[in-house]
């Protein structure tokens, strides 16, 4: 088990290192212009003195050494741009606990919604309720989701009325956010838990039981849901990715003071090292999730082995 977990976070560093250094590489391939406030109106001895100080004129492998230098300290950088001179990781702070919060209130609603959907549909498959869960899956899938997000925004706030504004410590105003976010995972968990269960309810121990009067209800939930749950796990870090996609869009849209709106303002204003500093986090997120993904296929079906080299991914 050691073993197994071993490789698999020095895959997961191996990983973010890539990701890191290809986001660093491209970042210093922006325009110089990006770097300084108020370019047009700098003489050009100020321009050579601020590449200097911020290292530009090395190349590119010392500076990316040096990030990683850094980056092993705890040190993200200054930011350039958005608050200049002030260090990344205290913007960033107040910051995460918002996105977090958000974030894992969207994974819980998609559970908590997700999964009996996918249960009904299952058990009443080919029926209306099947029918109406199709159809919720069709639109979620079909529709940009930028659509829905401002169709949720513009009627919901009219009918249930909110503001369009989020504030942190109004309850109310958590509602649309998290709700709009755990939409796409409602319907990915629907989706596939039903082809999960209508995949077991063929299986020859769901025929055994029906022979010995086993109902409906009881052979629906505590086997055939049980056993189709176990591969569900492996679509975990989807969840975290589409939680991460859709943060980045809401917080937009609801003016939330958190990671995903940030990255949005820091890219546009070019601020290299807050842009990294987001990538890392959000990467860092993904990978949690790839892991968290095969060790709970482990903990919840006892027959996956840590050593069984045709169970590794």
């Amino acid at each position: 088990m050691l073993k197994y977990i071993s490789k698999r976070l020095l895959r997961s560093f191996l990983t973010l290192f890539i990701i890191m250094s290809i986001t660093f590489i491209l970042m210093r391939q922006m325009p110089i212009e990006g770097y300084f406030q108020n370019y047009d109106k700098l003489s050009e001895a100020q321009i050579q003195n601020g590449i200097r100080m911020l290292g530009l004129d090395k190349p590119m492998p010392v500076q990316l050494f040096n990030f990683y230098k850094n980056l092993l300290k705890g040190d993200l950088g200054m930011s350039l741009r958005y608050r200049n001179n002030v260090p990344v990781t205290e913007i960033l702070a107040p910051k995460i606990p918002v996105s977090v919060r958000l974030g894992v209130m969207a994974i819980l609603l998609a559970l908590i919604l997700g999964l009996p959907l996918g249960t009904l549909m299952a058990r009443y498959k080919g029926k209306l309720p099947d029918h109406l869960g199709t159809a919720f899956i069709v639109f979620i899938q079909a529709v940009p989701a930028a659509v829905y997000y401002l169709f949720l925004q513009l009627y919901g706030t009219e009918l249930l009325g909110l503001g369009l504004l989020f504030d942190p410590d109004k309850w109310t105003a958590w509602i649309l956010p998290v709700f709009s976010m755990s939409l796409g995972n409602i319907a990915y968990y629907a989706m596939w838990l039903r082809r999960f269960m209508v995949d077991q309810s063929t299986k020859d121990y769901v025929q055994l039981a029906k022979i010995k009067g086993v109902s409906g209800s009881k052979l629906m939930f505590r086997h055939i849901f049980r056993n189709a749950f176990v591969p569900m796990v492996q679509y975990l870090p989807a969840t975290f990715l589409n939680t991460v996609i859709g943060s980045i869009y809401i917080e937009s849209l609801y003016s939330i003071p958190g990671m995903g709106g940030l990255l949005v303002d820091v890219i546009k204003k070019q601020d290299n090292t807050m842009v990294q500093g987001i990538v890392l986090l959000f990467a860092t997120v993904g990978v949690i999730g790839l892991v968290l993904g095969d060790l709970l296929m482990v903990v919840l079906d006892p027959r996956i082995s840590f050593g069984a080299k045709r169970g590794n991914r």
